[in-house]
């Protein structure tokens, strides 16, 4: 049975002072998070383990984020995280100092439940 996808948000995080894209990168992560809340699984009661979180992130250095801590900071399912470029440096042509922006698509999957919706809904 193949998982579904049933919710999609973005978010942008930075740093603005310190050039740390795990900290963008985190930062962009929460955003996305604060945008959505899940009632299906206490609607149905599903259980939080069954749902597979996919979270791509994009900043200019991808190779710069350690992805499984990432993971390892979302509060539900089983995470993976992946690092593309993307994202923006933005110089301050004032100091040479370069704020990071990091942007982040958090993706949740589940079984699919079409079977179990269509037998309950009768």
């Amino acid at each position: 049975m193949s998982d579904q996808r049933f919710i999609i948000e973005m978010g942008m995080g930075n740093d603005l002072h310190g050039m740390d894209y795990q900290k963008a990168a985190r930062r962009a992560i929460e955003d996305a998070i604060r945008h959505s809340t899940l009632p299906i699984f206490h609607s149905t009661g599903i259980d939080f383990s069954e749902m597979r979180v996919a979270v791509t992130i994009g900043v200019q250095e991808p190779e710069a984020l350690d992805c499984a801590a990432l993971a390892e900071g979302l509060p539900r399912g089983r995470a993976t995280v992946t690092a593309v470029r993307g994202g923006q440096n933005v110089t301050n042509p004032e100091t040479g100092e370069t704020l990071v922006i990091a942007t982040a698509a958090v993706e949740a999957f589940l079984p699919d439940q079409s079977a179990q919706w269509r037998a309950s809904a009768g």
